[in-house]
């Protein structure tokens, strides 16, 4: 898979995508990177920890979050990926569910679509990804945490937005599905997505596993966003040993890269 001027090749280890929440209100490190010059500092130290990628948020998608009009969100990424892409040779991904938030980042050098509802909230979101040619993350996501079958329903939610993007025009080369770790689910049920990772693998296409600092974890360990490393740690261990983790999404780059990195030299040929 491509991804910008990059070359990343799937199974062979897993990539570390580094999260820059450009937001006064995220929910581990909202409004801490939120000037130019101190989130280029924390792009510089991310990259020197091992990040392959870099993950560019304007918008929090924390529960109960406060919605961000579009032209604020596009006013608030497109000069931090504008100085990113001047001062590092990284890939960028926009984390945004926003077409023309996307399309905008795009343009400014974004490289990838990260999108947590998959396609499915921006019907226009598709043929932005299709009109650039870049790769695209859909993950899973739902307005409620009825399920009947956890495990299959999910597969089913994944397999409608893999077919919005195919149907747009999106390759096959360029889809990656994310799980929803977070999303869409009870506490109950994001342990039980991530006890059943494998089974996204019968899709067919890359896995992002993106759990970092998240309630699984904190509720899990009673323990706030900030002293939710080891938790995250654990997470990215286990997608990996599944054979169902190729990239991970985190905000504790040089712990989880060498986590990864350990369990990679173990469990991959």
């Amino acid at each position: 898979m491509k991804i910008g001027n990059k070359e990343f090749e799937i199974g062979k280890r897993t990539y570390i995508m580094g999260i820059l929440n450009f937001t006064p209100d995220s929910f581990s490190d909202g409004g801490k990177f939120n000037n130019i010059d101190m989130a280029l500092e924390h792009v510089r130290k991310m990259i020197e920890e091992g990040a392959d990628i870099i993950d560019v948020g304007g918008e929090s998608t924390r529960p109960n979050h406060t919605p961000v009009e579009e032209a604020e969100e596009i006013n608030r990424v497109v000069p931090i990926i504008k100085a990113i892409r001047e001062k590092f040779d990284i890939p960028i991904s926009i984390d945004t569910y926003k077409a023309k938030v996307a399309e905008k980042a795009i343009e400014a050098g974004a490289d990838l679509i990260n999108d947590v509802w998959g396609f499915k909230m921006d019907k226009d979101m598709a043929k932005v990804a299709a009109k650039f040619n870049v790769p695209c993350c859909l993950m899973h996501n739902r307005t409620n945490t009825d399920y009947k079958d956890l495990m299959g329903e999910i597969l089913e939610d994944l397999r409608e937005c893999i077919k919005i993007a195919k149907e747009a025009g999106v390759n096959d080369e360029n889809i990656i599905l994310d799980p929803g770790i977070g999303f869409g689910k009870t506490y109950e049920q994001n342990l039980e997505t991530m006890n059943n990772l494998e089974r996204i693998k019968e899709l067919g296409y890359p896995i992002l596993l993106g759990t970092s600092r998240k309630s699984i974890i904190g509720l899990t360990l009673n323990l706030p966003s900030e002293e939710r490393i080891e938790g995250t740690i654990a997470t990215t261990v286990i997608g990996i040993m599944k054979d169902a983790c190729d990239f991970v999404r985190v905000h504790d780059v040089l712990e989880n890269f060498r986590a990864a990195k350990m369990t990679d030299a173990i469990v991959r040929e």
